[in-house]
């Protein structure tokens, strides 16, 4: 259902309360309260049939009776006719309900089960339920307070959401403590309909909020969880704590231990989707302290003011080790500051103040340093002395502050003696904190969450031309292999879907006995490798599967029969297949790496990379990403690991080729989106040097893939079945294909060649540059929510490179409801029939993705493309009181049909 009707549940006009009563204690009884006491100026109309009145306000016996219809209803407890209370709220035009009841579970008497019985009657009556389990809904803005909370939220900036009730209650204590407020405290409870992705959906186009802090238990969709953070992340911050961490807090949350995903995985699709992971209460509270209250980071240089030596060096060492930058101080900057240190103290970062300073003295210090271009953000550390003033240092601390307005952050050490300095901090919404451990600790969260927007808004390198994969022939490999019921490729098999996708692999041969594997390593040449060949045995290690360098045919003979024994002591009955015969590969100096792939149980198919070899479990050097990669991707993918270091090169050792294993990674990423049959992979070890990559040794597991094999992903990537060649009215062949994030050089010049008078008719104003970020959000797009579909051919004076030469988009609310168009042609390229075929493109694309309408606002005077929306099939009607038509496009009910009715 559309996400509008949320609207009804935070800003209703008036509510109804189902099973008030005036027993104290009561969940009927405490929202009551809560909405009266709240501030909530609308109608608030209780429901009951055992009392007239509840709290003084009169009751009603039933929906029916109710003098108006409720846009919000409270259900409490549980009610005898539950889905068809919601059926008679829903038929009457109610379209949200909050349910407080727990355990609705238990089976209904109309058959299944009640939750579920409840959710169908919700969703075919187009109500939003938020339940059942939870504590409510707080919108302080308005006085709602439609909760069984204790204590109210005050007005804010911060948006909550918590799938835990204790961590909500407790979070309204912190914050009310601390003078923190909320544009929204959302209980998510169950989450039978809304869920966390649909309030962070919400909140992300939220102008009241500005940043969003999330307490997550478990995920249930990947796919929606990630486009609702990716999508809100480009707005603001968006704060994530994840219980769970190990397998015991799994099993306290759940009372088992369901697969609810891996823990590095959850930390992989968190930083994919630009949110930012805070791991306890303590560090929640200090991210909601910064980002709440602080202008985000242009870059990541702080700058130091302390009164004392000892806390100085405890930030500096508490920033440095946990990955910060210290600024270097400009000149100008350093001679202002020689004006307000003792005579001989070095004007170096951090800047240390005697422990007598007067107050004027932080107040001018502060302001050099704010005004200094190379410093970021500015952290002041004070200790109280007994001769000077806490309150007055920080009262010129918050004088420096007004006038050069910038990031900073304090931290005022002691007790009852900086109390008052704390609390006209607070009061000037500068974030200050208890310890510099604290203070840096935040600042850290600015700086992470400033790293993971940039890698959402990075445009990344193109991946090089010459990647084509045979996807067909790798196909044709798995279905052979499923088709005789095998689940596990063989080492020629496997070779054969690595070759298809550029991957190196050794020469190798497999031999039914020990004289074959004679035979085959003579013929090959030595030294050679030895494996053996079996599907019951997972890990060549466990039986000694493995030798190596061997160098004549007694030396293979030998350790073949060797092996044999072993198999038949450490694991009998075990069939082998025969043994794989390899050229050992000599490359001094390459560095041995992994690349895995597995399916996780909430965000599905998962890359994993890190050191190699035979000790690779025990090192356990390891950095996890989502699919699809890019070039920038893989490569932050290797930085995340220790072995990238190595990679870098040291002492006689070169530097290895990045490029080429970040290019594996995408290789592996393309293939895990072309076969959803395999479901896990395994290069282990892969060698990277100066001269390449090279796998060795690799296994891959198969099995039929689902019938909607595409939704395994948690991000959808590209979708390459959309690519179409047309052909001008000029001759011109041009391709019809999804817009790439590294296509944003290209849209850049695109623009450029539009004239001033078609993009007012495109964005009606005048625009003269799109900065970066705006570019991003349209070239960095979402295909599971949005579409924009380009038009590209090779440049006429450089054949290599290709121009972009047209672009329709279109973006929905994450619902097949409707989506909204636009259309943008250079402006040199009219009349070439460009127009109409990405119109008719887009169209075709919507309606086969099941939507039921498509719609927008073309000027009034934009008679050319009004024509041909028309003959489209496009109803218009001007919009009131402006000088703009809205356009709709009306599919027929008929599935995947996109032919026109009337409006």
């Amino acid at each position: 259902m559309p996400l509008q009707n949320l609207e009804k549940m935070f800003y209703p006009r008036s509510v109804v309360v189902v099973g008030a009563t005036n027993r104290d204690g009561a969940a009927g009884n405490v929202v009551m309260h809560n909405l009266l006491h709240g501030g909530f100026e609308g109608p608030i109309m209780p429901v009951t049939e055992s009392e007239r009145a509840i709290a003084g306000v009169l009751a009603y016996p039933e929906i029916g009776r109710l003098p108006i219809t409720p846009d919000l209803a409270v259900v409490c407890g549980r009610q005898p006719a539950l889905p068809a209370l919601i059926r008679e709220l829903g038929e009457r035009g109610t379209r949200a309900a909050i349910l407080l009841a727990e355990n609705l579970s238990a089976p209904h008497n109309g058959g299944g089960l009640l939750n579920a019985t409840v959710q169908t009657e919700a969703q075919r009556c187009g109500v939003r339920l938020l339940g059942p389990d939870c504590l409510g809904v707080m919108v302080p803005g308005i006085g709602l307070n439609a909760t069984i909370a204790h204590a109210g939220a005050l007005p804010g900036g911060v948006g909550f959401v918590s799938q835990s009730s204790t961590m909500g209650t407790a979070v309204l204590d912190w914050a009310r403590e601390r003078d923190i407020g909320f544009s929204y405290f959302v209980s998510l409870g169950n989450g039978t309909d809304v869920d966390i992705a649909d309030i962070v959906d919400y909140l992300g186009n939220d102008a009241m909020t500005r940043a969003i802090v999330l307490y997550v238990e478990e995920i249930k969709c990947g796919r929606t969880f990630m486009s609702a953070g990716r999508g809100a992340s480009r707005n603001k911050p968006v704060l994530v704590v994840k219980s769970g961490r190990t397998p015991e807090g799994r099993r306290t949350t759940f009372g088992d231990e369901r697969a609810s995903g891996s823990d590095a995985v959850y930390d992989a699709a968190i930083r994919r989707a630009g949110m930012l992971r805070v791991h306890g209460f303590g560090e929640l509270f200090a991210a909601v302290e910064t980002l709440g209250r602080t202008k985000p980071l242009k870059a990541e240089r702080l700058a130091l003011l302390a009164n004392g030596r000892g806390i100085a060096a405890l930030a500096v060492d508490a920033l440095l080790l946990d990955g910060g930058n210290l600024a270097t101080l400009s000149t100008e900057t350093a001679a202002a500051l020689a004006n307000h240190l003792p005579k001989g103290w070095p004007c170096t970062n951090p800047v240390v103040l005697d422990g007598e300073a007067a107050p004027e003295r932080y107040g001018e210090a502060a302001k050099a340093l704010l005004s200094d271009p190379q410093v970021d953000a500015l952290m002041v550390v004070h200790a109280p002395v007994f001769s000077m003033s806490s309150t007055g240092a920080a009262q010129a601390i918050i004088k420096a502050v007004k006038e050069k307005r910038g990031a900073v952050l304090t931290s005022w050490m002691g007790g009852q003696r900086v109390a008052e300095a704390r609390r006209l901090f607070a009061d000037a919404g500068i974030p200050t904190y208890e310890t510099p451990t604290l203070a840096v600790q935040a600042f850290m969260h600015m700086v992470r969450f400033r790293r993971n927007r940039e890698i959402l808004m990075e445009t990344p390198a193109s991946t090089p031309a010459g990647f084509t994969p045979a996807s067909e022939a790798a196909r044709l490999v798995i279905e052979e292999i499923l088709g005789r019921g095998g689940r596990s490729l063989s080492r020629r098999e496997t070779k054969a879907i690595l070759s298809a996708y550029g991957i190196a692999t050794a020469e190798a041969r497999i031999a039914k006995d020990p004289p074959e594997a004679a035979a085959f390593a003579t013929k090959m040449g030595f030294p050679v490798a030895l494996k053996i060949q079996s599907p019951e045995i997972a890990h060549r290690g466990e039986v000694g599967g493995v030798d190596l360098f061997l160098n004549s045919p007694d030396s293979v003979r030998q350790a073949a029969e060797s092996m044999l024994e072993r198999v038949r002591d450490r694991k009998p009955g075990a069939f082998v297949q025969g043994f794989i015969i390899e050229r050992m590969v000599l490359r001094p100096g390459a560095q041995e790496v992994m690349i895995r792939m597995t399916v996780d149980p909430v965000f599905g198919p998962v890359i994993i990379f890190g050191h190699g070899g035979p000790a690779s479990d025990i090192i356990s050097d390891r950095a996890v990403a989502l699919p699809p990669l890019n070039m920038s991707l893989a490569r932050e993918l290797v930085n995340r690991t220790r072995v990238a270091k190595l990679l870098t090169g040291y002492g006689d050792c070169p530097p290895a080729d990045i490029d080429a294993l970040c290019l594996v990674l995408v290789q592996v990423s393309q293939m895990i989106i072309d076969l959803p049959e395999i479901v896990s992979l395994d290069i282990n070890p892969l060698f990277v040097d100066a001269n390449g990559v090279f796998a060795v040794d690799a296994a891959i597991q198969v099995a039929p893939a689902a019938e909607n094999a595409d939704s395994r992903l948690a991000i959808r990537p590209y979708p390459k079945d959309v690519e179409e060649v047309f052909t001008l009215a000029n001759g011109r062949e041009v391709l019809l294909r999804p817009i790439r994030p590294e296509d944003e050089p290209a849209h850049y010049e695109f623009l450029s060649k539009v004239t001033p008078e078609d993009i007012r008719l495109r964005f009606f104003h005048h625009v003269r540059r799109i900065p970066h970020a705006e570019m991003a959000r349209l070239t960095q797009i979402d295909y599971d929510r949005e579409m924009a579909i380009i038009v590209t051919a090779p440049s006429p004076t450089d054949p290599a490179t290709a121009e972009t030469l047209g672009v329709v988009r279109i973006v929905a609310d994450g619902t097949p409801e409707s989506a909204e168009y636009a259309i943008l042609i250079r402006s040199d390229l009219k009349g070439q029939g460009l127009g109409r075929k990405l119109m008719d493109k887009i169209i075709a694309y919507c309606g086969a993705r099941g939507f039921k309408q498509i719609t927008g606002l073309v000027l009034c005077d934009n008679r050319r493309m009004l024509d041909m929306v028309h003959s489209l099939g496009f109803k218009s009607r001007r919009v009131p009181d402006d000088d703009v038509m809205e356009v709709t496009y009306i599919f027929p009910q008929s599935a995947g049909a996109a032919e026109p009715q009337a409006a």
